[in-house]
């Protein structure tokens, strides 16, 4: 293994540490009430923790992307973008439903984030495939 190998995998490590480390911050601040947690400064720390977390989150993902080759990069971009633009257009969408009672229940923000989790992942196969 090169050692431009080598530092990708750090880097792709470093970045599933931090999104594991943010995940499970996430998840301890959505359940601390029902773990019997609803001291508000406990919940207002444990979110500020998440924030924080959630910062170098994005660095190492940026440190990630900027290490990647043009190609990689190229990959990532076209998939953000979609990403981002299916977001913005379907969740307003969802909301307008949801504030207009067309939809029978309400818009969650979970909903939200489970679409951009696949449009992220079919942008990056696509990609993927595109340029292979």
């Amino acid at each position: 293994m090169n050692a431009h190998t080598q530092k990708a995998k750090k880097r792709t490590i470093i970045l599933a540490i931090w999104t594991a480390a943010w995940l499970i911050s996430l998840a301890f601040v959505s359940f601390s009430s029902e773990l019997n947690l609803e001291s508000h400064m406990l919940t207002l720390a444990a979110t500020l923790v998440n924030l924080i977390i959630g910062l170098g989150m994005i660095w190492a993902n940026r440190n990630y992307i900027k290490n990647l080759d043009e190609l990689q990069k190229k990959i990532q971009l076209d998939a953000m973008a979609a990403t981002l633009g299916i977001a913005v257009v379907v969740g307003l969408s969802y909301s307008l439903l949801d504030i207009n009672n067309i939809i029978p229940f309400d818009a969650e923000i979970s909903h939200l984030v489970f679409l951009i989790g696949i449009t992220y992942a079919v942008g990056i196969a696509i990609g993927a495939k595109k340029y292979q």
